[in-house]
Parts: structure tokens; C-alpha cells; sequence
């Protein structure tokens, strides 16, 4: 099936707020650098010492949390159905984490690209694989369900 959505490039930190909800200091993503809406997505963070976090963990050997990793796996995928015109801007949640492989300590001055692959979306679900790499190297990797609330409502019976 052909993807009726043209190709987004470059969309800066100020612009994917627009896409999706996430604001500081619980937003992550730099830039996504090529998006095809319902298929793919690939974005950047870099790491820089001054992160709110690092200092706080662990101040002898600074290392990004997993949970904070999680969160731009997160944030990376959404953007493969939120840069669907009637999606932008939706408020999204958390269903399901499976597979989660975390591979690599991540570091001050790592940059993190990460690539999301949406398998299907069906009645404000959408399911994928999303995986980052350092340096060329894996650091972790997930597949991950994600709810559109405002979506899923319409598919409960006597939901409205």
C-alpha cells in the first residue's frame, strides 16, 4: 500500500512540539530529521553535560537513566502518526513496553539516533519497533504500543 503522506525533513524542537504534547523538561527529541507519516521516523539527541539530569545520576560516573531513554524512544515514534494531519497535537499514552534491550551506556557527549517503524495503527492504537543507536553502536531498543485516548474512546461501546 502506497503512503498517501509526503515526506516531513528537518523539523526542529519548536515544530515537534506542535506534533505533540511533550514540553521541558520532560521533552527530549533535538530534531527529526526525515519523518513519513504511518511508516518511519528517524530523529537526533545530542547529550551535552548541563542535562538537568547527569548531576543527579550519578554525579562519579554521569549516565543517561533508562527511563529518560525510554521517554525518546517514546517521543521518536509518536512522531510516525502524530504527522498525520488529523493526529497533530493528540495527546498520547503508554499501553505496553515489550523487548525492551538496553545495550550501551549512554554518556555526556553522545549523540543518540533513534528510528521508528509504525507496524499498524487501528482504533487509536498504534503498535512498532523503535531502536537507537550510539556511535554506530546499538544502546537500546523497544516495541512499543501507544493509545490516541481521544481515538480509542470512539471503538468503547457506549464510550461517547
Amino acid at each position: 500500500m502506497e503512503n498517501k503522506y509526503e515526506p516531513i525533513y528537518n523539523i526542529g524542537a519548536y515544530e515537534i512540539q506542535q506534533y505533540q504534547q511533550n514540553r521541558y523538561p520532560l521533552f527530549f527529541l533535538d530534531v527529526v530529521e526525515e519523518v513519513r507519516p504511518g511508516e518511519y521516523v528517524r530523529a537526533k539527541k545530542n547529550f551535552t553535560y548541563d542535562e538537568w539530569f547527569f548531576p543527579a545520576h550519578f554525579e562519579d560516573e554521569p549516565n543517561v537513566p533508562g527511563f529518560i531513554q525510554m521517554e525518546i524512544l517514546a517521543q521518536t515514534f509518536i512522531m510516525t502518526f502524530l504527522t498525520i494531519p488529523e493526529h497533530k497535537g493528540k495527546k498520547t499514552a503508554f499501553l505496553n513496553v515489550d523487548n525492551l534491550r538496553m545495550r550501551k551506556k549512554v554518556i555526556p557527549g553522545d549523540t543518540m539516533i533513534i528510528e521508528g517503524f509504525l507496524k499498524s495503527f487501528r482504533r487509536g492504537v498504534a503498535s512498532g519497533h523503535v531502536e537507537a543507536k550510539v556511535n554506530g553502536e546499538y544502546a537500546l531498543s523497544a516495541d512499543l504500543k501507544i493509545a490516541l485516548p481521544d481515538i480509542m474512546r470512539e471503538f468503547i461501546p457506549g464510550g461517547e
